[in-house]
């Protein structure tokens, strides 16, 4: 059983069968955010990890690791073997952002598997003219779900862009400007923090005087 609930405490006592704390205070929290999945494409590990920390801190539930087809050679292999790494980078970032539980670090996936996804509102992320900005590309309701694919170095090919379409998922652009993943990541979870925000806000009930 989980207790979402958080406090500040000073060692009282320490010994091998016993620790005592002092509640100073209890941490404020904030509101529960919505379940976030970040599937995001292998790219270089010390750039990976800083996306790991950053996406912790912004409140997204869980972190897929992802090989997409220009994801440089090697990463997969050497991803299976960092994932206890970037689990302590997620744990240690939650601690310095308060955060309750750290997010989930999956096991790295081959792209078609991560396409299988059935949260709520799916989306893809990509520089190519056209696209409808992510602050537009969905509404949040009450109970739901968000997942997005961010590119490697390089991007998306049409044919992965033709593979999201077919599965459901829907392109959302973050801009003109062409960002490195790590910026990416960033980014659009700001954006979608604000959408669920504004929802939130536009879901309470008025108060009358």
């Amino acid at each position: 059983m989980f207790v979402d609930r958080a406090w500040l405490a000073s060692v009282e006592t320490a010994r091998k069968d016993l620790v005592r704390f002092i509640v100073i205070e209890e941490i404020a929290s904030g509101p529960p955010l919505p379940p976030i999945t970040l599937y995001l494409a292998l790219i270089k590990f010390e750039r990976f990890e800083w996306a790991v920390e950053k996406a912790t801190e912004l409140g997204v539930m869980r972190i897929v690791p992802v090989e997409a087809n220009r994801s440089e050679h090697g990463l997969f292999a050497g991803a299976l073997k960092r994932q206890e790494r970037w689990k302590r980078i997620a744990r240690e970032s939650s601690e310095q952002s308060r955060r309750l539980r750290a997010p989930e670090i999956a096991e790295p996936i081959r792209l078609p598997e991560a396409l299988q996804d059935a949260s709520t509102h799916r989306c893809w992320l990509d520089e190519q003219a056209g696209v409808k900005p992510l602050v537009s590309a969905f509404e949040f309701q009450a109970g739901d779900s968000a997942a997005f694919l961010i590119g490697p170095e390089g991007g998306w090919i049409d044919a992965e862009r033709q593979a999201f379409a077919a599965a459901g998922w829907i392109a959302a652009s973050l801009g003109p400007s062409v960002l490195r993943a790590e910026t990416a990541v960033c980014a659009a979870l700001a954006v979608v923090l604000q959408m669920w925000i504004i929802s939130q806000s536009n879901a309470s009930p008025a108060t009358i005087d």
